[in-house]
């Protein structure tokens, strides 16, 4: 595996960061090494209708690096019967889709804005706070969208989440900007964006655009029933002339397990129910107070199911709860940038972050070397990039000054 220069660093600034969190009310770092000889599962919770995991296609392993363990990892990806494995999961996808660029699109988490449509399809879901850290907002990376219609609510940009996009070459969909901070980047030939014609915007792509008229008619506000249409999303990035497929350099972000492997951490921590601001009545903030969310683990499917406002998330287009197979937690400095409340948040450099897999906790640190198409990547204590299970993965920015508030336990 691919070692990093700074490890000590790095190992310095994720064990500094374990002081701040904890693990049912007990500092993270002082369960660095726990008994794992009990395995321990939360009950479902009224998630009886769990789905079959997916069988993987075929029992080809290429080319791919084992770790000491027995572990292999994807790395080279040929074509299998039409398909490759998913730079964004890991998992099986037709070439078509997993080397073409993904959507990212703004997506509002306000309660009044719910349900969310489409957003079940994302295969990384972005969150973080909004101004004034009075709720936080999602971007949804899709790059499996061919059976959609539509996807929505869409709002508007910041630049945190724009540059989170850029990370990963996605195509970047918003209704709406902080004209100040994201209008000098997004008008420059660093981004390709499909945007609504608004105030700020130099070249608009109406076309993919709409109003949801159920919405409407439900009495929704108008700002939460803006819509995106995928034929019109499909036009807008034909006139505009933007390159579909991947770049040349695309480097991916994250690592995963390879087919009949599971990254289990068996020496880190258990972590069955976690929150990236606090839970039920334990203090919350840094943006994450409002919807209160959290993940439960199903160890019987490996899936993290989201709750949020006290209640499950839902998906208004299949009527499904919203699952993941990983979570990341990214810890980043930040500020407030006006009297309106706009925040910056720093997305390169390198910081503390937590990964949750499997049930598992670990700690660790980000690394980003500079913005546009530069990746992330994550790294565990021993300097080791995070392996990654196969399947999708939820993204939280989470301001440093509110390390105190996330919670991870059983």
């Amino acid at each position: 595996m691919k070692k990093k220069l700074g490890v000590a660093m790095l190992v310095l600034l994720a064990l500094m960061s374990l002081t701040a969190c904890t693990i049912d009310g007990e500092p993270i770092s002082s369960q660095l090494n726990p008994d794992t000889s009990q395995v321990i599962s939360m009950p479902l919770t009224g998630n009886e209708n769990i789905p079959n995991i997916s069988e993987p296609i075929g029992d080809l392993v290429p080319d791919n690096t084992e770790l000491a363990d027995g572990l292999q990892v994807i790395v080279n990806r040929p074509v299998v019967n039409g398909k490759i494995q998913s730079y964004l999961t890991g998992e099986w996808k037709s070439v078509d889709i997993a080397n073409r660029r993904p959507m990212a699109v703004m997506v509002p988490n306000n309660k009044a804005a719910l349900p969310q449509y489409g957003i079940s399809k994302a295969s990384i879901i972005y969150e973080a706070p909004m101004e004034a850290l009075s709720c936080t907002r999602l971007m949804c990376v899709i790059e499996d969208y061919d059976s959609l219609d539509h996807i929505g609510p869409v709002r508007s940009s910041r630049l945190y989440f724009l540059e989170q996009a850029m990370s990963l070459d996605a195509i970047y969909c918003h209704w709406g900007l902080a004209v100040p901070y994201v209008g000098p980047v997004i008008n420059t030939d660093r981004v390709d964006n499909i945007s609504a014609a608004v105030s700020g915007i130099n070249n608009p792509s109406d076309e993919a655009f709409g109003r949801d008229e159920a919405r409407k008619a439900a009495g929704y506000a108008l700002e939460f029933t803006g819509i995106m249409t995928i034929s019109g999303y499909n036009q807008a990035v034909q006139r505009q002339g933007y390159l579909t497929t991947r770049r040349d350099n695309y480097e991916p972000t994250f690592l995963f397990a390879q087919d009949g492997y599971l990254a289990t951490y068996d020496d880190m921590p258990n972590a069955t129910k976690i929150a990236p601001g606090g839970i039920e009545h334990a203090t919350a903030d840094g943006g994450y107070a409002n919807g209160m969310p959290y993940f439960v683990y199903n160890a019987a499917d490996h899936l993290y199911y989201r709750w949020q406002y006290g209640a499950r998330q839902m998906d208004e287009e299949n009527d499904t709860q919203l699952t993941c197979t990983n979570i990341i937690f990214k810890m980043v400095n930040w500020a407030v940038l006006d009297e309106h409340g706009y925040l910056i948040l720093l997305t390169d450099g390198t910081g503390p972050c937590y990964m949750f897999t499997n049930g598992k906790m670990v700690p660790g640190t980000w690394e980003r070397d500079e913005l546009d198409n530069s990746a992330d990547h994550f790294y565990d204590m021993y300097g080791e990039e995070m392996v990654l299970n196969q399947g999708k993965t939820w993204v939280c920015l989470i301001l440093d000054d509110y390390a105190d508030c996330i919670y991870a336990g059983d």
